[in-house]
């Protein structure tokens, strides 16, 4: 069997974690061998930049000190667990990736686009999705699913305009990619979301 490299993607609360789950729990029963992993994080290295790119009191962090933690992040993460897992012939289920820099670093920090796509590069190394869920959602209605969880992180404090550019770049990136990536209403309960996900998935495991 062929690996899979599979990412979700969305603003905040806009359930990722619960589809990534939902997802996996199914792929496991159709007999494959999944990895599931995140970011920023995934690897001990890449945790620790997490930790520094989330606190709620690092407000001062430079956007293009942002820029290169998350790419750094993402390097670990590939080099250590995505990459080995694909070459292992495994699915990879991410809760998000490069798409969500473009997202947030890009549009959200209006960082020079031809900048991102080059640290993309370095980071990657090639490892791309095959293919990317935008779990849309109103900005509004995100945060306040975040809001119930606790105490907002460092990217979940930024202002409404902030997360209003996030998701209009995370829409931007599916209307120029309409064959990688799905917008897929996050709005219903998980169960009619994860039907959604589940239709895109089927197929491309069936022609394996």
């Amino acid at each position: 069997m062929k690996c899979l490299f599979i990412t979700f993607e969305g603003v905040e609360g806009c359930g990722k974690s619960t589809q990534v789950e939902r997802l996996r729990e199914w792929l496991e029963a159709q007999g494959r061998t999944v990895l599931v992993t995140r970011e920023p994080g995934g690897v001990p290295i890449a945790e620790a930049i997490r930790s520094v790119l989330l606190h709620p009191d690092h407000h001062a962090m430079a956007p293009v000190t942002e820029l290169l933690l998350y790419e750094a992040a993402r390097a670990q993460l590939v080099h250590e667990r995505i990459r080995p897992a694909l070459e292992a012939g495994q699915i990879v289920l991410c809760d998000r990736f490069a798409d969500s820099t473009t997202a947030y670093q890009g549009m959200g920090r209006n960082l020079p686009p031809e900048d991102v796509v080059r640290l993309h590069a370095l980071a990657t190394q090639g490892i791309w999705p095959e293919l990317t869920f935008v779990l849309d959602l109103p900005v509004e209605e995100g945060l306040r699913r975040a809001r119930n969880r606790g105490r907002f992180d460092r990217m979940e404090q930024q202002t409404i305009e902030f997360h209003e550019r996030v998701r209009e770049g995370f829409l931007a990136i599916a209307r120029n990619d309409p064959d990688r990536v799905k917008i897929i209403d996050a709005a219903p309960p998980p169960d009619v979301v994860f039907e959604s996900v589940r239709a895109w998935v089927q197929p491309m495991l069936q022609s394996q």
